[in-house]
């Protein structure tokens, strides 16, 4: 039974199956999928067509198929990662499509290390070896890594890195610590904006539990924030040099808004009035420029939102399930409609994981846990954008190695609760 033990709580045993598990996956799709298919319809979309652009020494732009000029469109670093992937296996090649899906299961593969040391940390080895195991066994990751030429695998390690850095942060009074954590907040801000809505939370507890301590609090926070400017003011410079406007860091929210929340807007979103997919948007967004084409569409989403209650509140109730799902508004319908074995599986790990993250988040605030806050901070505060604008599976990605850290934390109490109470004789010894 230790030796048992031992070889589950492995981390090398479950990275080595985390990586077997994802490259199967992906053997199996490539092998039902014309090759020359996947060396190009994957990279049709926003993140690979700026790729192509960087690659094709058109600069950072091009989000359309077109030639739009320069874009803010999303932040640089995985654009830039599939367009170094470009350059060296070729554009628009089955090599590169391989290349890719390799990087985004490394990087899947490689959240199970942060998420297993912040299990550790806050339960022990075997929580931890619990949250990565199901972190290795999660269907919507699996998938992810090799069906999403997205940022979505580099967020979910970004994600996890990003709660167990901040639970390491609590309590040290260094300012190389505090730095390092501003830097990883740049990289992440870099690679995915939207969870920049986590930053002044988890990097306000830190700072909260340092105050706790008597430990200096008000520095070190501000050297955080101050890294994690210097990290992104590049970015938002050059933005300015092409578009004479204050763009931070992504430019689409406008589009975000207007495609989820306008008259023809339903639940499940088919991509119909999304310039990459409608000429007639298309050519709007070229004939305006993308940041005029973002204003004018935020405004009239807004409008939209606030003169139309009644469809607004069945679109966040349809996108609230959908995003909790795994993908429909129409759980139990679907279940017993579909069938596909496979997403009845993925369907129940959604729904239990869900769930069971729900009960993790209670019980670590009635057992006053310190570490409760920023473990609920990302299920709690981070969907809200997309219960206003659109729920794809994706994008609810950076928060699911935390939601399988919940889930984990719910079973051990399960767990605890379900063995027998030891004996008198057992308590004293021998």
């Amino acid at each position: 039974m230790p030796r048992f033990r031992t070889l589950a709580t492995s981390l090398p045993l479950i990275l080595v199956a985390a990586f077997v598990i994802r490259a199967a996956f992906a053997w199996d799709y490539q092998s039902h999928t014309p090759h020359r298919a996947l060396g190009a319809i994957p990279f049709l979309f926003e993140s690979g067509n700026i790729a192509w652009s960087l690659a094709s020494g058109h600069g950072f732009g091009w989000p359309l198929r077109v030639d739009t000029g320069p874009t803010a469109w999303m932040t640089p670093l995985y654009p830039l990662l599939l367009s170094a992937v470009m350059r060296i296996f070729g554009i628009y090649t089955f090599q590169s499509w391989v290349a890719a899906v390799s990087m985004n299961i490394g990087f899947s593969t490689l959240a199970c290390v942060p998420l297993y040391y912040a299990g550790k940390r806050i339960g022990g080895t075997g929580l931890a070896a619990g949250a990565a195991w199901l972190w290795a066994v999660f269907p919507n990751a699996i998938q992810l890594s090799f069906q999403s030429l997205w940022d979505t695998s580099l967020s979910a390690l970004l994600g996890a890195t990003a709660v167990w850095a901040t639970l390491k942060l609590a309590g040290s009074a260094r300012a190389r610590d505090w730095s390092a954590y501003g830097f990883l907040w740049g990289v992440i801000l870099m690679a995915n904006a939207a969870v920049s809505s986590l930053l002044p939370l988890l990097l306000g507890w830190a700072a909260y539990r340092n105050w706790k301590t008597r430990l200096p609090f008000l520095r070190n926070g501000c050297i955080a924030c101050v890294v994690v400017l210097l990290c992104c003011v590049p970015w938002t410079i050059r933005n300015y040099q092409v578009f004479h406007s204050f763009v931070p860091l992504r430019s689409t929210l406008g589009l975000q808004l207007w495609v989820g929340n306008n008259p023809q807007a339903h639940v499940i979103w088919l991509g119909e009035q999304h310039p990459i997919n409608n000429t007639t948007e298309r050519a709007r967004y070229t004939r305006m420029g993308e940041i005029p084409y973002m204003a004018e569409k935020q405004r009239n989403a807004v409008h939209y939102m606030l003169t139309h209650p009644r469809h607004e509140a069945e679109l966040i109730a349809g996108r609230f399930v959908m995003l909790w799902t795994g993908g429909t508004p129409h759980p139990i319908a679907d279940f017993f409609t579909s069938r596909s074995t496979w997403f009845r599986y993925v369907l129940l790990f959604n729904l239990c994981a869900a769930s069971a993250a729900l009960c993790g988040i209670v019980l670590l605030f009635r057992s006053r846990n310190i570490y409760a806050f920023p473990l609920a901070a990302g299920p709690i505060v981070f969907p809200f954008a997309y219960y206003l604008t659109l729920a794809l599976p994706r994008y609810r990605h950076p928060i699911d190695p935390t939601l399988m850290l919940l889930t984990a934390i719910a079973i051990a109490d399960i767990a605890k609760k379900g063995r027998p109470p030891r004996s008198k004789s057992a308590k004293s010894g021998p």
